[in-house]
């Protein structure tokens, strides 16, 4: 079991912060020029991280740099994601918490993951506080704090065997799942209802 917590840029919001301050892609490209990248390399990664392809791999100093040329704080042109690897369960059963929480804003989730009976609630909330504690150390707003993609990838399966009468054996796939949370900061602050 191990757990990743990355920060990646929002292609989208990067896009409408651009448009929004009158600052352009040569301009951007600038602030994010650093060793082993090109002034054309660099140009060409800005217009993929606005196009939500994170190639090359946007590193957090780049999202600064970004964000200080925009002259916007980090958490608006991020999105803080924790990846929860070799999670001993099915990924049928934690796909289950997965979907109640995409869209509700992080209290809420965490709320809901608290109190849940199911085992596999306390490795998506464990994936859940990494990604809040990400946002936290960018100065996010909290309570602005949304689930914006929660997903749950297969992993490999440990194979055991079952002895049974006369000399069979029945087969065990014991799996393991893979879950992935995004939370980015939204101005309405999730679904209300």
């Amino acid at each position: 079991m191990s757990e990743r917590c990355t920060v990646r840029i929002h292609g989208k919001n990067l896009i409408t912060a651009a448009q929004e301050k009158g600052v352009s892609v040569e301009r951007l490209a600038d602030a994010v020029a650093r060793t082993g990248l090109s002034r054309q390399d660099a140009e060409s990664a800005v217009r993929n991280w606005m196009g939500d392809r994170d190639h090359p791999r946007c590193k957090s100093e780049d999202i600064r740099n970004l964000a200080a040329a925009l002259g916007v704080e980090v958490s608006r042109i991020a999105r803080f994601e924790s990846v929860y690897r070799f999670s001993r369960g099915s990924p049928r059963k934690a796909k289950l918490l997965v979907d109640l929480i995409r869209g509700k804003n992080l209290v809420e989730a965490d709320t809901l993951l608290r109190f849940n009976i199911k085992r596999a609630a306390v490795e998506v909330r464990k994936a859940l506080r990494a990604a809040a504690a990400d946002a936290q150390q960018a100065n996010a707003d909290e309570n602005a704090l949304v689930v914006s993609q929660s997903r749950v990838d297969d992993g490999p399966r440990m194979k055991r065997f079952h002895q049974k009468d006369r000399g069979r054996a029945h087969r065990i796939l014991k799996r393991m799942a893979h879950i992935r949370i995004s939370l980015e900061e939204k101005a309405g602050g999730g679904r209300r209802r």
